[in-house]
């Protein structure tokens, strides 16, 4: 399901990470009394009155010339994010009142065409809401005052957000046809597979980290089953500046996530598995798409007998939660395995959707009782009644015990591992929800 997108932007140092931090209802971004400490663009999932999207948090944006690498990497982000963002969240010092780079950050808002909210942040009493009405010379409607330390005033900017968030009209969805995307950092040569796998060049391929600008959906018929490829990449670097882009191919990566069916990680046989590879592994995960890991470049590497294995070896170590996904090495250039891809998303597709008959999950879990009883606490053991499956895509079973905080999460992951050494599962994650008597979740 897609999660519109919500950009908090601004100056450094007015509270952006604050009132991140109380929406997403955890501390993730840090938090310091010292402007640019937030350098990477940090995402989180929040919820409000039931309807999900992601915060983006963003460093601050400056307009000065200098040659400091740090802001002007910060000011770049920034930019990205509302480029990409679905709402922004314009936050301002409602101590300090109207500065000149506010002013600044309010033309480029404006210019964007996108909603903006303007929040004054930092006013703590009722005595500063008299501070709010200055901001109308921004030009951006209705100023919205907060105190994010106190958490003064979110419900109502929370409702503003949501205001614009559902005119944001649903994907539709086709259930024959399977959503694929390619993700990963920039020049892994996702643009690359993309025209192997249709055959014809699709989408521009350049060896220039970031030429893909935006997602491209291409629609591709392969041996009786229609795919949707949706070909994702960094961002071009801007004039002449030096940035290390790695950590800006997270965003777009996040909307094609929610988008697909299956994911298709792409990693640089010649890198191998990086702290963006990891980030980027990590929502493919949380987000509970089918996944399959593709090691691009393959023809770069001096290979031996055992050169598949210690590659298969690092990358089962390095993204240990994705156990489950299939590993292909390939090489988009030699087209090396690139035509078993198409069978390995069908198939991980279908095992995201398989279904078990609850009798079957049953004689399973009595089985996996007698190898394995379940542990105790305190003297209590726990009891598990029956397993059901509730629902697919991802494949998610309740389990029925006396009390869920008997069920350590090591005896969980015992049961997981037991449904994928019976049923397969494979490039699919698996989620299991613990429900006692009294109808206590765990």
């Amino acid at each position: 399901m897609y999660k519109p997108l919500v950009a908090v932007v601004g100056r450094p140092n007015v509270g952006k990470s604050t009132l991140f931090n109380a929406i997403v209802k955890k501390r993730v971004s840090i938090v310091e009394d010292i402007p640019g400490v937030t350098r990477d663009r940090i995402y989180f999932d929040a919820e409000w009155l039931g309807r999900e999207f992601t915060l983006i948090d963003t460093g601050g944006i400056e307009f000065v010339d200098s040659d400091n690498t740090i802001f002007t990497s910060m000011r770049y982000q920034a930019e990205l994010a509302i480029r990409e963002a679905d709402v922004i969240l314009y936050v301002v010092d409602g101590k300090t009142g109207i500065q000149p780079q506010d002013l600044e950050i309010a033309a480029l808002l404006r210019s964007s065409g996108k909603p903006v909210i303007l929040v004054v942040n930092k006013i703590d009493s009722v005595e500063q809401e008299m501070n709010i009405y200055e901001f109308y010379g921004l030009g951006l409607g209705d100023p919205v005052g907060v105190s994010a330390v106190n958490l003064m005033n979110l419900g109502d900017l929370l409702d503003e957000v949501l205001k614009h968030i559902e005119s944001i009209p649903p994907a539709e969805e086709d259930e024959d046809t399977v959503h694929v995307a390619l993700v990963g950092r920039p020049n892994v040569g996702k643009s690359s597979l993309t025209n192997a796998l249709l055959g014809k060049e699709r989408v521009i391929v350049s060896d220039i980290a970031g030429t893909t600008r935006d997602a491209i959906d291409t629609r591709w018929h392969h041996d009786g089953t229609d795919f949707v490829l949706i070909d994702t990449a960094g961002m071009r670097r801007k004039g002449k500046i030096n940035l290390p882009i790695e950590r800006y191919s997270v965003v777009r990566a996040l909307r094609s996530i929610d988008r697909s069916d299956v994911t298709v990680l792409v990693l640089d046989a010649v890198e191998g598995v990086t702290e963006q590879d990891k980030k980027i592994a990590g929502y493919i995960h949380e987000s509970g798409k089918g996944c399959i890991i593709i090691v691009n470049k393959w023809d770069l590497i001096t290979k031996d007998s055992k050169t598949p294995l210690r590659y298969t070896e690092d990358i089962r170590r390095e993204l240990a939660f994705l156990q489950y996904a299939p590993i292909l090495y390939a090489s988009a250039l030699t087209h090396q395995r690139i035509d078993r891809l198409a069978d390995l998303v069908k198939y991980v597709s279908e095992q995201r959707h398989m279904r078990v008959a609850t009798g079957v999950l049953n004689e399973l879990i009595a089985d996996a009782q007698l190898t394995n009883p379940p542990p105790a606490k305190g003297g209590r053991p726990l009891r598990i009644y029956y397993l059901t499956q509730a629902s697919v895509a991802p494949p998610t079973f309740v389990l029925f015990v006396n009390t869920p905080e008997l069920l350590h999460f090591s005896y969980k992951r015992f049961i997981e591992n037991r449904l994928r050494e019976t049923f397969g599962f494979e490039g699919t994650p698996i989620r299991i929800v613990t429900r006692g008597k009294k109808g206590e979740d765990g």
